[in-house]
Formats: structure tokens, C-alpha cells, sequence
């Protein structure tokens, strides 16, 4: 009929239409019939059921592919673009890589220091000459702020601090954040006041001598402060229940670790340490701060001092002029000026040379006890030589960070024992249980008196 109809071409055309549409039409059928059997039939059953479960799964399987192709192509971008573009530094989140010297601009920032006039002799200040007058009319008026915040128990500035710049090693600033954090534990025992440094307050007295012009400024700006007790970065509190005897020092202004038979009679540049001592808010203070400045200043002032000292101290070697130094040379040369009311305090360890204790600590477990403060169990551990923050040290730095390490754990231990834990060894960061918790923790006994302590932890 269709060969009648149609010319010949023409009807094989139309049927091989016909069977291509019907070959179409089953493909669609069975294709309908594979995804109801993989995908589901809906709720129901229904075709609207079908055709939303169907979008779903798509929707669901291009979510899941986005992720993988957005960091895929971010990988390829990192390959493609170099490496030392400017862009790539400036927007780099590598710490290990960033040179911070991009951020310490202040040096050179264009703004000129202060200059002192060389021609006039170094001073900390204006010369003032009745602090304990001006002192005691501020007390009167400010009696919400007193001196002494207990019975024999003065109000006490711990001072500390370090250069404003980072460390020159990369584990420096790691052992400067363990020493702060031991001191903070002394002082919140104890009731005592802190202050951290960073500022620099006087660029011609740098190095040993930056704590001068500091201590100075707090003493006038703190009053209330009866005693400021200073303490290098590089020293750790190690009797943590020991509290310094301050009555023994009522007539006393300033305290350091020594000997008098050595600053004395031998004139020994080492017969003190100014590590750490404490000094009382008052005009002698004042006067002595004012007389062992002017040695401090860098340059030609600071090294004449040093050879100075050199000659006429026992056993100094050759450098420039230090505090510690100084102070010796003060005392041994104007005893009767100063002498009275300096005291050289040996019989506990305001100042513990760490060479001849960290090794000992294993020994002060087994026999001895926080408490103590002497050689038994040391108030302080001073790492005088190993200068965790500098480039070089005069010890090995091994043996030094290993044994800061040490110290470190040691007091910590009495401030982790509060709460039932403990280093697992004195060089071990990791710590464990000491005891099994209850349901009654007031209960807990607190072996050293260190939970809720008086402002007089253990008497002495």
C-alpha cells in the first residue's frame, strides 16, 4: 500500500522510521524499569514520588563531587602558579617560613631617640629627695591600698620581664612562657603582685641594666608597694611552699642572695647575686638606685666601669661593666654608707645556682619536703650562663634545656599535686594520676597546705 502511495525510496525511509521508534520507545521502557528497581518507587509508588527521589539522588551525588573538584582544582592551581610570586609570600599561612623581620619595623620607624647630653653625668631621673614623705601622705590618703595587706605580710611586686623582640632561637620564647608560668604560681600562693616587662625604658641601658630604670618607675608609680622583688627571666621558683621570712628584714631595705665575708673582706665579684632580690619602696632605695646607675650606660662609660671593676675585684674577668659587679664595688667600698641596711642572705636560697641542685632533685624527693627553701629543697633554681633566649649560652644547650626542663617539672609538680597529678619523671612533659577521684572532693587532703594557703604558706 505504501509502494502505491509512495515512490520506493520513499516507503524504505518510512519504515526504517517506524522501526527506530519502536526500538526508541523500548529503550525508554526498560530504562523507566532499571531505575524504579535501583532508585525506588516513592513513598507510594507513584510517578511524582519517582521522578522527586530521582532528582534527589542526583542532587546528592553532584554535592558529593563538588568538594573533590573544588580541591582539585585548587591542587592544580598551587601546581600551575610559581611559587615565588609576591602574592603567594604575602598571603602564605606557613610560620615556619615567614620572615618576621617584615613586621619589627620600630627600629626603623624615622623617629629619633632621646639623646642624652654626654657632657652631664647619667641619671635615672629627676633628683627627688623626700619620697618617704610623699610616700607616706599618699598611704594616708589612699587607705583602701596599704602596705602591708596582713600582719608582717608587706604588699609585694614581683618584676620579670624579657627584650621585646622574639628569641634568637626558635625553643627560646617555649622556656620564657614555662618561666613566667612557674612565677605566676608562686605569686598566686603567696598573694604576691606581678609585673612582666618587654619594654625597653632606656636604650643606653640595655642588657644587665635595663632592670635599673624599671624598677625605678614602679617604686614611684606603686606606693602601695612596700616591697619590689626582681627576678631574671632565666630563674624558676622551685619551693613553692616556701614564704620568704619578711619580718627578718624589718630593718632591712634590701635583700640579696651572698655572703658578707666574700663582698666584704674578699671583695669576690660572685660573693652576691642580683638575680633576684628584693628591694623596699623608700628613699634609700632610691638613693642607691641613683648611685649604681651611672656604670650602666653603653659605650665608653660601661666598658671604663668594666675595667675598673676588673682591677679591683677578685677573680673578675675582663668585660664591661655589670650590675652585679657594681653592686659589689659598691658595698665593699662604701660599707659604712650602705652596709646597715643591705642584707646578705644565705640561709635559704633567694638565688639557687643551678649547676650543683637539678641533678640533686631525685635525692630532695626522697629525703626532703617543700617548705624548706635552702639546699634541701631551693626556693629558686637560677640558671645563671644558660641564656635559653640568645643565640649562645655558656653552657651546652643540652645539658641547659634538659635541666630548665627538670626544674620546670619540679615545681610544677607541687602545683599539679594539688589536683591529684603528676609529671611522670622530672624531664617528662606527660603527667598521670595520683589519686582516684570521689564523690566527696573536699574531702581531699592537701599535703602541703597549698590549696587555700595563708599568706604565710609554712613557717620557717
Amino acid at each position: 500500500m505504501l509502494g502505491r502511495l509512495l515512490s520506493p525510496r520513499r516507503a524504505r525511509q518510512f519504515q526504517r522510521l517506524m522501526r527506530n521508534g519502536k526500538l526508541t520507545l523500548l529503550c525508554l521502557f526498560l530504562t523507566v524499569i532499571m531505575l524504579r528497581g535501583n532508585i525506588g518507587a516513592g513513598k507510594f509508588g507513584t510517578p511524582e514520588k519517582d521522578l522527586d527521589e530521582i532528582r534527589e539522588t542526583f542532587s546528592y551525588i553532584r554535592r558529593r563531587a563538588e568538594p573533590r573538584r573544588v580541591l582539585e582544582e585548587a591542587s592544580i592551581a598551587a601546581q600551575v602558579q610559581p611559587k615565588s610570586t609576591e602574592s603567594t609570600r604575602i598571603g602564605s599561612k606557613n610560620y615556619a617560613e615567614f620572615d618576621i623581620t617584615k613586621i619589627l619595623k620600630d627600629e626603623d620607624d624615622g623617629v629619633e631617640e632621646f639623646k642624652r647630653d654626654p657632657s652631664q653625668p647619667y641619671t635615672l631621673g629627676p633628683k627627688i629627695s623626700n619620697w618617704d614623705e610623699q610616700r607616706g601622705e599618699w598611704l594616708k590618703k589612699n587607705p583602701n591600698f596599704p602596705n602591708f595587706i596582713a600582719e608582717k605580710k608587706p604588699r609585694v611586686l614581683l618584676v620579670t620581664g624579657s627584650s621585646p623582640k622574639p628569641c634568637e632561637n626558635p625553643v627560646g620564647d617555649h622556656y620564657l612562657l614555662k618561666s613566667i608560668k612557674n612565677k605566676i604560681d608562686y605569686c598566686r600562693l603567696h598573694g604576691i603582685e606581678i609585673f612582666y616587662n618587654m619594654a625597653l625604658l632606656d636604650a643606653e641601658m640595655a642588657g644587665f641594666w635595663a632592670k635599673l630604670p624599671l624598677i625605678r618607675k614602679l617604686l614611684l608609680s606603686h606606693p602601695e608597694v612596700e616591697f619590689l622583688w626582681w627576678m631574671d627571666s632565666d630563674a624558676m621558683f622551685t619551693d613553692m611552699a616556701f614564704e620568704v621570712p619578711w619580718e627578718r628584714y624589718k630593718d632591712h631595705n634590701f635583700v640579696m642572695h651572698g655572703w658578707n665575708e666574700m663582698v666584704y673582706d674578699q671583695k669576690n665579684w660572685i660573693g652576691l647575686n642580683t638575680g633576684s632580690f628584693l628591694l623596699r619602696n623608700c628613699q634609700w632605695s632610691l638613693d642607691i638606685l641613683d648611685t649604681w646607675a651611672p656604670m650602666g650606660p653603653k659605650g665608653k662609660i660601661r666598658e671604663e666601669a668594666g675595667a675598673l671593676l676588673t682591677r679591683e675585684l677578685k677573680d673578675r674577668p675582663v668585660f664591661e661593666a655589670d650590675d652585679q659587679s657594681a653592686m659589689v664595688y659598691i658595698l665593699a667600698t662604701q660599707k659604712e654608707k650602705w652596709g646597715d641596711k643591705v642584707y646578705l642572705e644565705n640561709a635559704y636560697y633567694l638565688h639557687g645556682y643551678w649547676g650543683i641542685l637539678v641533678d640533686r632533685y631525685e635525692e630532695m624527693l626522697e629525703n626532703y619536703h617543700p617548705g624548706l627553701g635552702d639546699h634541701r629543697w631551693p626556693l629558686v633554681t637560677h640558671f645563671v650562663g644558660c641564656k635559653p633566649c640568645g643565640k649562645f649560652g655558656d653552657y651546652p644547650v643540652e645539658r641547659c634545656l634538659k635541666q630548665m626542663d627538670r626544674a620546670f617539672n619540679f615545681g610544677d609538680n607541687q602545683i599539679l599535686q594539688m589536683y591529684g597529678f603528676t609529671h611522670n619523671s622530672l624531664g617528662s612533659r606527660r603527667v598521670k594520676r595520683t589519686r582516684n577521684e570521689t564523690d566527696n572532693p573536699l574531702e581531699v587532703r592537701d599535703e602541703f597546705g597549698l590549696l587555700h594557703p595563708a599568706f604565710k604558706a609554712v613557717k620557717v
